[in-house]
């Protein structure tokens, strides 16, 4: 593992969501505090709310994207194109490394289901599945970014 990696993955191990804990290491390496970045990608854990939808990891690396790529001027077309191509690429790459980026998918139990949630949290897989999420999608992150 990468020390950013390790570092995204000792704070999901803190208790911050997937979503936050990729967003957080690469938004404060381009300026944004650490605590502005946590309200930011607080919403997005487990599937976007626990709503199994799109894994936090991925839309916390989303916004990395965003924050890394993203138009800032309503007539910049190029960089809205930019930024959708690296989503897409971050996309494909999670998908291929981890065979989804659906958070029911992932776990195999869906978040939105407090009976299903249960299991999930009595199988450990918030301390084996998620935090290999958070590796992946930071190292993928790097690879894309030359953040190593």
């Amino acid at each position: 593992m990468s020390e950013l990696s390790d570092k995204a993955v000792a704070r999901f191990a803190e208790g911050f969501s997937c979503s936050q804990a990729v967003f957080s290491v690469f938004a404060e390496k381009r300026g944004l505090d650490r605590k502005t970045a946590f309200r930011i990608s607080g919403a997005f854990g487990g599937g976007m709310a626990r709503m199994g939808l799109v894994c936090g990891a991925v839309t916390g690396a989303f916004m990395v994207l965003g924050l890394e790529y993203g138009k800032t001027e309503a007539k910049d077309e190029g960089s809205k194109e930019k930024t959708y191509l690296k989503v897409r690429e971050f996309a494909e790459r999670f998908r291929k490394a981890n065979g989804s980026m659906v958070c029911r998918e992932l776990l195999g139990f869906d978040l939105s289901v407090p009976e299903e949630a249960a299991q999930a949290h009595a199988k450990g897989l918030f301390k084996t599945i998620c935090p290999r999420m958070v590796k992946d999608a930071v190292e993928i992150l790097e690879e894309m970014l030359g953040d190593r």
